[in-house]
């Protein structure tokens, strides 16, 4: 009974956050000055792969509204199975995008047979490569599999706001302040089936960051100086729970970032 009780009023506390996160969003959108850019570039019929960063996911919603609600095509974005899991899972219910529910560590598996069968469907996945725990913008392999597996294209959408808060988290997400103007882009797609998984990785990589430089963001040199940063603290607190990672590797990716 007591547990039964608890678990109504957890839900009770994610609907209530759903909706303020929702009414937030909505409200700072309407005061937002707004400009998109997609070159002609038109969405797929057939199934494909979208990309975004994981500290792009606030706003990225309505870049799905204006690129796909209007040809009703449908959209899953995959979301980590763990408790924050939910929280995105219900806000993005609102923006009529589906989830797929599974991560690196926890339902991977399930979440990358599902993510291809909806694709060849006719649904498309959108996928944050550096999520769920980063590194940030590092790129894991789920993106690329899924693209390989499907002989799918991939699309990359990105955000830039002239004036937001950044969080304090690891993918240092950002918040578009009101009154802002906010940069969306649907670039042109490209695939990798003829590449192998690394080069494939690296190649999302650098359209993201590219997208990031035409937006109004950061350069791309800079967002390979900001990784190979991010890659150090990242390292510090994690080595001891993955010694895979040797002392090599990491001066070959210093080495790479001059």
């Amino acid at each position: 009974m007591a547990s039964s009780q608890t678990s109504k009023w957890q839900n009770f506390k994610i609907s209530i956050s759903v909706y303020l996160i929702y009414a937030l969003m909505r409200l700072i959108f309407l005061t937002c000055k707004k400009s998109y850019r997609d070159n002609g570039v038109k969405v797929p019929q057939k199934g494909c792969v979208v990309v975004f960063w994981h500290g792009r996911l606030a706003f990225m919603s309505y870049a799905y509204k204006k690129w796909w609600q209007p040809i009703k095509k449908p959209a899953k974005v995959i979301i980590s199975d763990h408790k924050d899991g939910e929280l995105i899972t219900r806000v993005m219910k609102l923006f009529d995008i589906g989830a797929i529910r599974g991560s690196s560590s926890k339902g991977g598996a399930k979440a990358l047979i599902t993510a291809l069968q909806d694709i060849k469907s006719g649904t498309d996945v959108i996928i944050t490569p550096d999520g769920p725990r980063g590194p940030r913008h590092s790129v894991a392999d789920g993106a690329v599999i899924i693209a390989q597996k499907t002989n799918s294209e991939i699309y990359v959408l990105n955000y830039e706001a002239s004036s937001f808060w950044e969080f304090k988290s690891w993918d240092k997400m950002i918040l578009p302040k009101p009154f802002c103007k906010i940069n969306f882009s649907l670039s042109r797609p490209f695939d990798v089936n003829a590449l192998s998984i690394e080069a494939a990785k690296e190649r999302i990589q650098n359209e993201l960051w590219t997208a990031s430089q035409k937006d109004g963001g950061k350069s791309v040199q800079s967002h390979k100086h900001d990784f190979i940063q991010n890659l150090k603290i990242w390292w510090a607190k994690n080595e001891s729970k993955n010694p895979q990672i040797s002392n090599e590797l990491r001066e070959i990716l210093e080495k790479e970032a001059k």
